[in-house]
């Protein structure tokens, strides 16, 4: 889940949705979105997030993030790294960083990141196919990354290029909104 009003206001927002999802289904949730302070990590994870992506404080605030990581460890901190034309975008894709994806990635990695939402900005919600290529050149340099691709998915064709390319994980949204992709297309992958 992605809390997009959070991620504007800089701070957690949609705690509330957050906690009504975790405690009416068995979903594990990742959540993400405005996740700034050692306040806003308590918030999420009290609310029933299993997981917590970081993306604009691993930017921000480096040191904050490492200790996230090193406190609450690599399986249920995430780093969010969210891209257009290799260079990390921040707070929403409101800004951006001028930090290199892969320079990113090689830099948290080398402090413990095991797993990676990367999104590439200029597919998601284009449903014009994700960025093979980019995912590919990722998983080359770290085999053992846990890599969630997400941006561009627009059916199954494009979740098993994935599979081929070695992502072990996939996000889509619009092509299961516009119908492209069913929840019983999905048995195959489980």
């Amino acid at each position: 889940m992605v809390d997009l009003d959070g991620a504007a206001s800089k701070h957690i927002v949609n705690y509330k949705v957050l906690e009504r999802v975790a405690t009416q289904t068995s979903l594990v949730i990742d959540f993400g979105g405005g996740i700034k302070s050692d306040d806003d990590l308590r918030i999420a994870f009290e609310c029933g997030a299993q997981m917590v992506t970081g993306g604009s404080i691993a930017v921000s605030d480096p040191d904050l993030f490492k200790h996230w990581l090193q406190s609450f460890g690599a399986d249920r901190i995430i780093l969010g790294a969210d891209a257009k034309d290799n260079k990390i975008a921040v707070n929403g894709w409101m800004e951006d960083s001028n930090i290199d994806l892969f320079d990113f990635l090689n830099d948290n990695i080398a402090c413990g990141v095991k797993k990676v939402i990367c999104t590439d900005i200029g597919c998601d919600g284009m449903l014009a196919g994700p960025s093979i290529s980019l995912y590919k050149e990722i998983m080359q340099q770290h085999p053992s990354l846990y890599l969630i691709a997400s941006g561009g998915v627009s059916g199954l064709a494009d979740i098993e290029a994935l599979q081929d390319a070695g992502v072990p994980a996939v996000v889509f949204g619009k092509a299961l909104y516009e119908g492209l992709i069913t929840l019983h297309d999905l048995r195959m992958f489980l």
